[in-house]
C-alpha cells in the first residue's frame, strides 16, 4: 500500500522468480477489500447453509480465508515475506480445507452440480498447494488460491438469483388462488 517501498526484483527463495508489478497499490489494496468481503460475505450468508455444526465450522474456515487475504495484501512477498506468508496461508489452508466440506453444508435449495464442483474445487486447490504440475510456483500459487476466488461469486449469484426469485413469486398478485375443499 502507500508508503510500502516494492522493488522489481529477483526472488531467490523458495524458488527463483522474478517479481514485479507497476500497479501493485491496487493489487495490494483488492486483497484489503476482497478478504473484507468475504468475512462479511460469509457472515451474512446464513441461509444459504444448512444448519448444524458442520456448517458453522465451514462458514468460520471460508472466513478464515478471508482474513488471510487482509494481511497478505499490504505485505507482497519481496517486502513483508513472513506476513505474506501468513496470510497465504490462511487463504489457501483454511479457504481450501473450507471448500471440501462446502458443497455438503450448502441448504438444500442449491444445485447438486454446484455442490459437487464445490468440492472439487477444494480437492483441485489443495492438490495445487503441494505440487507444481509444469506450471511453476506462480502458477500453482494461483490454482491454489483462485478455486474459492471462483466459487464465492458463483455461489453468490446462485444465491441471489433464488432470491430475485423468490421476491418475483411473493408479489402480490402473483398467487393463483386455491379452492378449499369442504
Amino acid at each position: 500500500m502507500a508508503g510500502v517501498p516494492e522493488a522489481c526484483a529477483m526472488q531467490l527463495e523458495p524458488e527463483p522468480r522474478y517479481i514485479c508489478s507497476p500497479e501493485h497499490h491496487l493489487m495490494n489494496a483488492s486483497f484489503v477489500d476482497l478478504g473484507a468481503l468475504l468475512v462479511v460475505g460469509t457472515a451474512l450468508t446464513g441461509a444459504a447453509w444448512r444448519r448444524g455444526a458442520a456448517a458453522t465450522v465451514t462458514r468460520c474456515l471460508l472466513a478464515g480465508a478471508g482474513v488471510g487475504f487482509v494481511p497478505a495484501g499490504p505485505a507482497p512477498a519481496d517486502v513483508h515475506e513472513n506476513q505474506h506468508v501468513l496470510g497465504a496461508l490462511l487463504i489457501m489452508g483454511t479457504g481450501n480445507i473450507g471448500l471440501l466440506p462446502a458443497g455438503v453444508g450448502l441448504a438444500d435449495e442449491f444445485p447438486g452440480p454446484l455442490r459437487w464442483v464445490t468440492s472439487l474445487l477444494g480437492v483441485t486447490a489443495l492438490t495445487a498447494s503441494q505440487r507444481y504440475f509444469g506450471l511453476g510456483m506462480g502458477g500453482m500459487e494461483r490454482v491454489a488460491a483462485f478455486p474459492i476466488l471462483v466459487w464465492t461469486p458463483a455461489v453468490g449469484i446462485r444465491g441471489l438469483l433464488r432470491q430475485a426469485s423468490r421476491t418475483q413469486d411473493a408479489k402480490p398478485g402473483r398467487h393463483v388462488a386455491r379452492a378449499t375443499r369442504r
